[in-house]
C-alpha cells in the first residue's frame, strides 16, 4: 500500500483529535449553560459532573457510525483513493468550520456540519469521477448521494426551531404562574413533586437518547424497555418523587441544584453517547477502508479501483477508541476558553434584567418587537383586570433578583434542561432528524422571553442575537457543504501538492482564529473589568480618543482632497469608514460603557460619567463627519460637476485652520499637559466667526443656475458639519482635561 495512505489515516487522526476540541468547545453549551446560569453550583463543580456524564456517554456510544460511512453517500460507488481523500477534506472542513462559530461564540449543530460536509465531499468526488469519463461509472449525480439523509437533516432544522420555542414559552410561563419569581414558600409545598417529574423526565431523557442504541447495549434489553417503558416511567417519577421530599424535608437540601446538576449530566451523557461520531466518526470509517484496502492489496488489487461498498457494513466500535475520545472532550471541557465563550452567549441572551449586550439591532429585531407590544396591548384591552394584576404579580421580578446573583433563577433553568430532554426523547423515539443545541438553544430562549427577560430595552438586541445564532445555523449547511467542496475539489485536482495546500491553509486560519478570539477576550474582560480610577486604565482610554482623533483628521483631509479630484470611489470608502466609526462608537456606548457604568461604585461613578461623554462628544464628532463624507459622495455620485477653485481654496483655507489645531490637541492629550487648551478655547470664538462670515457670504451670494444652487449647498453643509465638528473636538478635550487631571 502506498504509503501517501498512511499520512493520510495520521492526519485524520490529528485533525479528529483537535475537531473533539473544538466540537466540544461549541456543544458544551448545550448541556452546560443552564446549571452556570442560574449558578447551581461553582463552574468547576458543574464542569466535573458534565465531565462524569461525557465519559459515561462516551462508553456508551450509540452505533451511529454508520452516518460517516454511509449514511449521506453510497461508498459503492467511490474508490479507496477517492473515499480517503473525501475524509481527509470533510475533517480539515469541519475543524476550520467549528472554530470559527466557537471564536465567535455562536452555538451550532455538529451533526448538521458534518452530514453537509460529508455530502459537499461526496459530491466534488463524484462529479470529478463523472467529468473524468471513467469507463463503468453512473453518469448521473443521484447514484452517489444519499439525498434523503440531507433533506431529513433540513426538516429538522425548521421543525426543532419552532418547536422547541413554542414549547419553551408555554411550559415557563405556566411554571411562573405556579411558582412566581419569590418560589421558596410554593416551592415547600410542590417542590418535591416538581423535582420528581423533571429528573423522571431527564432519566427517560438519558435511557433513550443517551443510551439506546449503544453499542453496549443489547437488543433484548432495549426490545424489554420498549415493552415495559411506562412502568419504568411511573417507577421512575414514584422513586425520584420520595428521594426528592426526603432530601428536602429531612436532609434540608436544595433539590432544585439537585435536579438540575442531573439534568446537566444528562444532557452530557446524550452528547458523549450520540455526537461523538460527528467528531471520530470519520476516522473510524477511514480506519475501515484501511483495513479494507490492506486486505484487497493483499491478493494484488489496484486501490485507485477499488469498489468500497465493504463500508456498507455495519461496525462495532472499540471502546478504547471511544474512552479516549470521551477523554480529550473532557480536557477540552475544562481548559477550553471557547468553550466558555459559546456558553456565555447563550447565558447572556437568556438573563434576567440588563447588564453588556453582545448584539445591536437590526431591522427584523425592531419589527418583531414593535408586533408583540402592539398584540400585548390588545390582549391587556380584553383581559379582565383582575386576570391581569394576578398575572403581572406573579411574573413580578424579586428586588434582589435571581438566585445568588445568578443570570436566571433554578426554575427557569430546571425548566429548561426538562422541556430539553422530553423533546429529544420524544423525537428520538419518533425517529426525528431533531439537533440538542437546536432544541437546548430555542427552549432556553422560549423560557425567557415567557420569563420578560427580553424587556423593553433589552428585547431587539436579545431578538438581534437569536437571529444571529439562527441565521449561523442556516449557514452552517451552505458553508460546510460550499467549503468541503472547494477542498475536496483542491485534494482530488491537486493531489500531494493540493493536500499540502489545504493542511497550511487550515493551519494559518486556526491561527489567526486564535489571535481574533484571543483579543475579542480581552476587550471584553476590559469592558466588565473598568476601573476609571486607575492610571492606566485611564491612559488606555485616553489612547482610545488620541487614535479616534488622529484618524478623524486624515478622514477629513481624504474627504477634500477626493472632492476636488472628484474620486467617487475614495470618497464612497471613506464614507462607509467613517459610519462605521460611528456605529461602533454607538454600540460601544449602549452596550458596553452605560452598563459599565451603572453598576460602577461611588468613588469611581464621577470619572465614568466623563468617560461616557468622551465617547458621546467622540460620537458626535463622527456622526458630522459621516455627514461630510455622505454630502460629497452623494454629490460626486450624481455626477454633478465639481466645486469651484474658489470654494476648493476657501475649504482648503478652513481646513488648514482646523488642521492646525490638531496637533496641539493631540500634544495636550499625550502628554497631559492642558495649559494651553485656554488659549485654543480662546482662537475658537474667531475660527467660529469665520465659518459664520463664510456661511453668510455664501448664502448672500445669487446662484447663477442651478449647479451652482447645488455647489452652494454642498458648500453650507461642509462648512456648517465641520464647524459642529470643532465644537465637538474643543469640548472633548475640555473633558478629557477633567477625565485625566481629575478636574
Amino acid at each position: 500500500m502506498d504509503p501517501i495512505y498512511y499520512f493520510i489515516i495520521g492526519l485524520i487522526l490529528a485533525l479528529s483529535c483537535f475537531d473533539l476540541v473544538v466540537g466540544v468547545s461549541n456543544d458544551a453549551a448545550n448541556f452546560l449553560n443552564s446549571a452556570v446560569g442560574s449558578k447551581a453550583a461553582p463552574r468547576r463543580t458543574i464542569v466535573l459532573v458534565a465531565a462524569v456524564g461525557i465519559i459515561i456517554g462516551s462508553l456508551f456510544s450509540s452505533g451511529m457510525m454508520e452516518i460517516a460511512r454511509s449514511g449521506v453517500f453510497m461508498p459503492a460507488r467511490f474508490s479507496f483513493h477517492d473515499i480517503m481523500l473525501i475524509f481527509l477534506a470533510v475533517m480539515l472542513t469541519d475543524v476550520i468550520l467549528l472554530d470559527v462559530f466557537n471564536t465567535f461564540g455562536l452555538p451550532t449543530s455538529t451533526t448538521v456540519s458534518i452530514v453537509f460536509e460529508l455530502l459537499g465531499g461526496a459530491v466534488a468526488a463524484a462529479l470529478f469521477k463523472i467529468w473524468s469519463g471513467e469507463p463503468g461509472v453512473a453518469q448521473e449525480l443521484s447514484g452517489y448521494i444519499n439525498s434523503s439523509k440531507a433533506l431529513a437533516i433540513i426538516s429538522g432544522i425548521f421543525s426543532s426551531v419552532f418547536i422547541a420555542f413554542i414549547c419553551g414559552i408555554t411550559v415557563m410561563w405556566i411554571s411562573r404562574l405556579i411558582f412566581s419569581f419569590n418560589y421558596q414558600k410554593s416551592f415547600n409545598y410542590l417542590g418535591a413533586v416538581w423535582c420528581g417529574v423533571a429528573l423522571t423526565a431527564i432519566t427517560y431523557f438519558a435511557i433513550f437518547k443517551g443510551l439506546k442504541g449503544s453499542t453496549l447495549v443489547t437488543k433484548d434489553m432495549i426490545r424489554h424497555l420498549d415493552d415495559h417503558i411506562w412502568l419504568y416511567v411511573c417507577c421512575s417519577l414514584a422513586f425520584w418523587t420520595v428521594l426528592m421530599a426526603v432530601l428536602q424535608n429531612l436532609c434540608k437540601v436544595n433539590i432544585l441544584k439537585v435536579s438540575v446538576l442531573a439534568g446537566t449530566m444528562a444532557l452530557a451523557l446524550s452528547f458523549a453517547g450520540n455526537d461523538l461520531v460527528n467528531f471520530i466518526g470519520v476516522f473510524m470509517a477511514g480506519q475501515s477502508s484501511m483495513e479494507i484496502a490492506a486486505a484487497a492489496a493483499a491478493q494484488g488489487a489496484d486501490l485507485t479501483t477499488l469498489s468500497m461498498g465493504g463500508l456498507m457494513a455495519p461496525v462495532t466500535a472499540d471502546w478504547r477508541y471511544l474512552l479516549g475520545a470521551g477523554v480529550i472532550m473532557v480536557l477540552a471541557l475544562m481548559f477550553s476558553k471557547k468553550a466558555q465563550t459559546v456558553t456565555d452567549t447563550e447565558v447572556n441572551l437568556a438573563r434576567q434584567g440588563g447588564g453588556v449586550e453582545r448584539f445591536g439591532s437590526v431591522p427584523p429585531a425592531r419589527m418583531a418587537v414593535r408586533y408583540a407590544l402592539n398584540a400585548s396591548r390588545a390582549v391587556e384591552k380584553i383581559m379582565p383586570s383582575c386576570v391581569g394584576r394576578f398575572i403581572e404579580k406573579r411574573f413580578r421580578p424579586v428586588p434582589e433578583g435571581p438566585d445568588n446573583g445568578a443570570s436566571f433563577d433554578l426554575i427557569r433553568a430546571s425548566v429548561n434542561l426538562t422541556v430539553a430532554a422530553l423533546l429529544i426523547s420524544l423525537a428520538t423515539s419518533l425517529r426525528l432528524p431533531l439537533s440538542t443545541t437546536y432544541v437546548t438553544f430555542m427552549v432556553a430562549m422560549g423560557s425567557s422571553l415567557a420569563d420578560k427577560a427580553w424587556g423593553r430595552d433589552s428585547a431587539v438586541y436579545r431578538i438581534t442575537g437569536v437571529i444571529t445564532v439562527i441565521s449561523g445555523w442556516f449557514f452552517t449547511a451552505f458553508a460546510a457543504f460550499s467549503m468541503c467542496f472547494i477542498v475536496a475539489a483542491c485534494i482530488l485536482y491537486g493531489a500531494l501538492f493540493g493536500i499540502i495546500a489545504m493542511c497550511s491553509l487550515a493551519a494559518f486560519l486556526l491561527l489567526k482564529s486564535s489571535r481574533l478570539h484571543r483579543k475579542r477576550t480581552q476587550a471584553a474582560a476590559q469592558a466588565q473589568a473598568a476601573n476609571y480610577r486607575d492610571p492606566a486604565a485611564a491612559a488606555r482610554y485616553n489612547e482610545e480618543i488620541i487614535e479616534l482623533m488622529k484618524r478623524m483628521a486624515e478622514i477629513y483631509e481624504m474627504n477634500l482632497e477626493a472632492l476636488n479630484v472628484e474620486d467617487r470611489k475614495r470618497l464612497k470608502k471613506l464614507r462607509k469608514e467613517a459610519r462605521g466609526i460611528r456605529r461602533s462608537l454607538s454600540d460601544k456606548m449602549a452596550m458596553e460603557v452605560m452598563p459599565v457604568v451603572r453598576e460602577l461604585p461611588d468613588k469611581e461613578a464621577d470619572r465614568g460619567k466623563r468617560y461616557v461623554q468622551m465617547v458621546e462628544y467622540a460620537t458626535s464628532v463622527f456622526e458630522s463627519l459621516s455627514n461630510i463624507t455622505t454630502a460629497s459622495h452623494a454629490y460626486i455620485d450624481n455626477n454633478h460637476e465639481g466645486l469651484d477653485l474658489e470654494r476648493i481654496e476657501l475649504l482648503r483655507g478652513m481646513n488648514s485652520r482646523v488642521s492646525s489645531l490638531y496637533p496641539r490637541f493631540r500634544e495636550m492629550m499625550e502628554s497631559n499637559d492642558y495649559t494651553g487648551l485656554d488659549e485654543c478655547l480662546a482662537g475658537m470664538d474667531a475660527l467660529d466667526e469665520e465659518f459664520a462670515e463664510a456661511v453668510k457670504q455664501q448664502i448672500i451670494l445669487r446662484p447663477e443656475d442651478a449647479s451652482d444652487m447645488r455647489r452652494a449647498l454642498l458648500y453650507l453643509n461642509l462648512l456648517n458639519e465641520t464647524r459642529a465638528m470643532i465644537r465637538k473636538v474643543l469640548l472633548l478635550a475640555k473633558i478629557q482635561r477633567k477625565f485625566v487631571l481629575g478636574w
